[in-house]
């Protein structure tokens, strides 16, 4: 097996298939992309070159574009400062359940199993204005001066987009924080606690730094999704009010596929790729330290 693998011919044939398909699958749509950025092709037909004035729109003077990147880092920053501190609480919650550890693990995931479909038309169900079990709900606590048309508000509807998308994804965060602590050897929480640590330090200072290799994962998981994000959006609201609750991903199918921007459409992705290729940069950098083993 050495001999073989110290044969450059034998590894490089070994290799070539997939670095052909990455060449194929990735890096040639990326080049097509970056083309057809540069013309004003509707998806059909002729088309003019266009240099870089496609680019140049997006990133100077396309406002929209601007507020769904915004939009994007308002729903990351909501995930990481909100919903993954209370998954990490509910997934410690859980692994002290006892006999009913099965029970909450499932009840806990459903809405990550549930169709985005079904769980977005029921959401807009529970936000409209008129027979919204929402404003029901405000109504019936004596609070009718607080119903609002919450989807239909250009001010409120992106906080309920957050809070659904928060929602649907918080069994995938609960269930990653729960897997660390289930790798957690039981030593330790008996050495801490024979140490004298109580609850709160053994916590902060055994359990949490040990969980940093999950909670690494996790917030590269949470980066990914609240960039992407898309079928929520596209199904709720579709950007409205007024592009108030536009993501990129939404954004981009609108120009390409709606208003036949094909060309428009393509620089937006590619500036979209730039973009995250940036933050991926930025998270290795940041994640450099390497984190011991237990």
């Amino acid at each position: 097996m050495h001999k073989l693998m110290s044969n450059r011919i034998t590894i490089f044939w070994l290799v070539a298939p997939g670095f052909m398909l990455f060449l194929f699958m990735v890096c040639l749509p990326i080049v097509m992309s970056a083309y057809y950025g540069t013309t004003n092709w509707t998806g059909i037909g002729a088309y003019d070159f266009v240099g870089l004035d496609n680019y140049t729109n997006i990133l100077f003077h396309d406002g929209v574009f601007w507020r769904s990147l915004l939009n994007a880092l308002l729903l990351l920053a909501a995930t990481l400062l909100i919903q993954h501190p209370i998954a990490l609480l509910f997934a410690i919650f859980v692994t002290h359940a006892g006999k009913l550890e099965k029970w909450f693990r499932a009840i806990f995931f459903i809405p990550a199993v549930i169709s985005i479909v079904v769980t977005s038309k029921m959401w807009v169900s529970v936000f409209h204005p008129n027979f919204g079990m929402f404003n029901k709900l405000l109504e019936g606590m004596g609070l009718s001066a607080w119903k609002q048309d919450w989807l239909g508000d250009p001010k409120l509807a992106i906080w309920c987009i957050i809070v659904v998308v928060m929602w649907q994804g918080f069994g995938y965060a609960l269930l990653l924080y729960y897997a660390g602590l289930q790798g957690i050897p039981k030593d330790l929480y008996e050495a801490a606690e024979l140490d004298g640590a109580g609850r709160v330090k053994l916590y902060t200072r055994v359990v949490i730094p040990l969980l940093s290799p999950m909670v690494r994962v996790a917030v590269v998981i949470a980066v990914t999704a609240c960039l992407k994000q898309m079928e929520t959006v596209f199904l709720m609201t579709n950007g409205g009010p007024a592009n108030t609750t536009q993501f990129i991903g939404n954004y981009l199918y609108k120009t390409a596929f709606s208003s036949s921007l094909y060309g428009y459409g393509n620089a937006i992705s590619v500036v979209f790729v730039i973009i995250c290729l940036i933050l991926t940069l930025a998270m290795n950098k940041a994640f450099k330290k390497d984190v011991g083993e237990f």
